[in-house]
């Protein structure tokens, strides 16, 4: 079982990373949040979890331990695989998808492709009441940040950056740039950019 990749991004696409790790080239398909927050010949530390099939051997990664414990958990309910659970985590941010169970929104999680509403209220009926919150990467800070804002501040913080520069760096650009906040997910990348480009300036 491959439970860690450490290395460089290769290449992102619509829904996989290629992570190079010691000359080897990892297919690792990874949150739409997480791939949004990484960019070709960037450093990057993804958790990871095997799914063994008749078809084939898929890595599934992410940039959080929670998030992958998240994803494992959401297969443990009947009918729900892993394709559904990536879906429910490119959907909704872990925390917003824990308070959705718990709150019994059937609704919020149905919105995620693949995912009908019975299948919602199945993932209620087991997994309520016996899900933790998620560790944050980040000071509390982020509460104030919109999603689209803390998808960029945890790219910057996977990269190695400190929160607080990370959060200084994207305020700054969205307001220097005039992006509109909140970020909408295809001005994420070009925020992150922009921010990374700032801070290295600042070094």
């Amino acid at each position: 079982m491959i439970g860690l990749l450490s290395g460089t991004i290769a290449s992102v696409e619509a829904s996989i990373a290629l992570l190079e790790v010691s000359g080897v080239g990892y297919e690792v398909h990874m949150p739409a949040g997480d791939l949004a927050s990484l960019h070709a010949g960037s450093s990057a530390r993804v958790y990871t979890t095997m799914n063994v099939s008749q078809d084939a051997i898929t890595l599934f990664g992410f940039l959080s331990k929670s998030s992958k414990m998240l994803f494992i958990r959401l297969q443990k309910v009947s009918g729900i695989g892993p394709k559904v659970a990536l879906s429910l985590l490119s959907t909704l941010r872990p925390d917003q998808l824990i308070a959705a169970i718990e709150a019994g929104d059937a609704t919020a999680l149905s919105k995620a492709p693949g995912l009908g509403r019975k299948g919602a209220q199945k993932i209620i009926l087991d997994l309520a009441g016996r899900l933790d919150l998620p560790e944050r990467n980040t000071t509390d800070r982020d509460n104030n940040l919109d999603s689209g804002s803390q998808q960029v501040v945890q790219g910057l913080i996977s990269l190695g950056w400190q929160a607080r520069d990370a959060e200084r760096a994207v305020q700054q650009v969205s307001q220097e740039s005039n992006f509109t906040v909140p970020l909408s997910p295809e001005d994420v990348p070009q925020v992150l950019k922009l921010a990374l480009t700032s801070l290295d300036r600042g070094r």
